[in-house]
């Protein structure tokens, strides 16, 4: 089923579809006036009173009995500790995402198919098998460190709501799989920026076993990255070639 990414239609959006009635649009908005006077200024204030009166966007939950005991008095009294466990579980609700947006890919895949240079469902299945297992890596490093993998800690909760837009297109059926493996680079250009603070954290805490961990993990998703990247790279041009040879066909 193919459906393209960038072609020509009955699109009702810009001003320049109806010349008259955006006339008019503009000549009432003028017409009307700002709705206040001023600039943002007052909003600001506002939002200002709000930050100062509500609390943080959640918290850090203290370390399980059976954690590290170091880790455990670290964490308590606060410090790189305790930011590391926040973006360990950070890492683990992304990761889990990762394994249902490639499921999502994989779904466009079925409907929309490929094309020469485009991903095959094999190397589809590989990364969400790949995002899989580092979700699983991060849970185990968390409990090892006497952390609760199950807690929604402020980074995990702060970057669910930043790219919730990524697995929302995933799913909107109008979205191609082209379209979808763009959805996939923003995820996986903060998954490689992610992962790289992990490590530069977990060598400032000493912990050189999970680094080394934690690296092979990055050198994976550089991998993925990779892919994602040269798969819209063949698909967008190919696209505009199609484009290109279907406008200049005799009618």
């Amino acid at each position: 089923m193919e459906r393209k990414a960038s072609e020509i239609g009955m699109n009702r959006t810009g001003i320049k579809t109806s010349p008259v009635h955006s006339k008019e649009a503009i000549e009432g908005a003028e017409k009307r006036g700002p709705s206040s006077l001023g600039d943002a200024s007052a909003i600001w204030r506002v939002r200002q009173e709000f930050s100062r009166e509500v609390d943080n966007l959640g918290s850090v939950p203290p370390p399980t009995p059976k954690g590290m005991v170091k880790t455990a008095v670290v964490m308590l009294k606060g410090g790189r500790a305790t930011v590391f466990v926040d973006k360990l579980g950070q890492r683990l609700g992304f990761e889990r995402t990762g394994v249902r947006l490639y499921e999502s890919a994989l779904s466009k895949l079925d409907v929309f198919g490929t094309w020469e240079g485009g991903p095959s469902r094999e190397q589809l299945e590989k990364i969400r098998l790949d995002e899989l297992s580092h979700f699983a890596l991060v849970k185990r490093t968390m409990e090892k460190l006497g952390a609760d993998p199950t807690a929604l800690t402020p980074a995990a909760d702060l970057q669910a709501n930043i790219s919730e837009g990524v697995p929302k297109m995933l799913a909107d059926p109008r979205v191609n799989l082209l379209q979808s493996l763009e959805c996939l680079l923003t995820a996986e250009l903060v998954d490689n920026a992610s992962w790289e603070l992990l490590i530069e954290l977990a060598r400032e805490l000493g912990h050189s076993n999970i680094a080394e961990e934690f690296q092979r993990a990055l050198d994976v998703e550089q991998e993925h990255l990779a892919l994602v990247r040269s798969w819209i790279a063949t698909g967008t041009m190919l696209e505009a070639r199609v484009g290109e040879e279907a406008a200049g066909a005799p009618a």
